[in-house]
């Protein structure tokens, strides 16, 4: 028989900020509980344009296909009565949150230099984000959409439940300068994919009800 206490405790998904010159987590983000669905969504990218009619770029790809990624991740305070905080799950929502804006350092400095008269001020660059779903999944991705859904309060009105609604795009080689750190984990990532291709046995035509091509 096997003891509760020996059951294997399932891999957890999540969020690692990475920076990108060195390769060391800046930050890991481990959700609390793994989703139940993940939505992806692959278009590939053809040569020609969609309906151009040019019949030699017709089975050409220029790229890796758009890859993007939707899920549902909780965030339940009441789960963990073992780690009372004043300001309910605020924290762990101004994490997630700051995926997405820039810091209030970074925006105050190009503010001085358009103060300045600089005539062109550098976007914001954000980290390097990886999402983590097991050791097969590990993507660059940039966080396309943050939909919160906050469902339980305190008395002092701080959230202590919530739904986020994520959106990712998987960053591909296309989208990272060549050599970048992010630009190598994609790669990683689809040469894993080329070799779990391998392992799936190939049909024959006749279950196809073929003879020959």
């Amino acid at each position: 028989m096997t003891r509760f206490g020996e059951l294997v405790k399932p891999v957890r998904a999540g969020i690692v900020i990475v920076d990108p010159l060195r390769g060391t987590p800046q930050r890991i983000i481990v959700l609390q509980f793994n989703p139940d669905t993940l939505q992806r969504s692959l278009a590939p990218q053809g040569a020609g344009a969609e309906g151009a009619g040019d019949r030699t770029e017709a089975l050409r790809l220029k790229g890796p296909a758009v890859e993007t990624w939707k899920f549902d991740a909780e965030i339940d305070a009441t789960d963990q009565p073992d780690l009372p905080s004043p300001d309910g799950i605020h924290p762990q929502l101004a994490v997630l949150e700051m995926l997405i804006h820039p810091t209030s350092g970074s925006i105050r400095a190009n503010q001085a230099l358009a103060a300045t008269g600089t005539l062109e001020v550098t976007p914001i660059e954000a980290p390097l984000t990886l999402f983590v779903w097991g050791s097969n999944r590990v993507l660059p991705v940039r966080i396309t959409e943050l939909t919160v859904t906050e469902d339980g309060f305190d008395a002092n009105l701080n959230p202590f439940r919530a739904v986020l609604s994520i959106g990712m795009r998987v960053l591909s080689a296309s989208d990272l300068p060549a050599g970048h750190r992010g630009a190598e984990l994609y790669l990683a990532h689809l040469t894993q994919k080329e070799r779990l291709a391998g392992r799936s046995a190939s049909g024959r035509l006749a279950t196809l009800g073929l003879n020959g091509l």
